[in-house]
């Protein structure tokens, strides 16, 4: 007599949520967003003073373009 229950397939369970993954993600972002956000208005201010002229960048986007290298960065494996 065979055994033909050695070779079902066996259901893996995701370690996490995609959603609950998502939120952490945003969650992330937006701490690391406001904890950047002082330094680029600091820099931007900083540059426009010693240049007599403004930054490419505003101070938003300078902190939304570091908290997006900073925040995958964490969640890498």
């Amino acid at each position: 007599m065979s055994d033909f229950t050695s070779g079902t397939p066996i259901e893996v369970k995701q370690g996490r949520n995609t959603n609950a993954a998502k939120r952490e993600y945003g969650a992330y972002f937006v701490v690391i967003f406001f904890a950047c956000l002082p330094l680029a208005a600091f820099t931007w201010a900083l540059f426009a003073l010693r240049n007599f002229r403004l930054p490419e960048k505003d101070p938003v986007q300078a902190a939304w373009s570091q908290a997006g290298i900073i925040t995958p960065m964490i969640f890498q494996p």
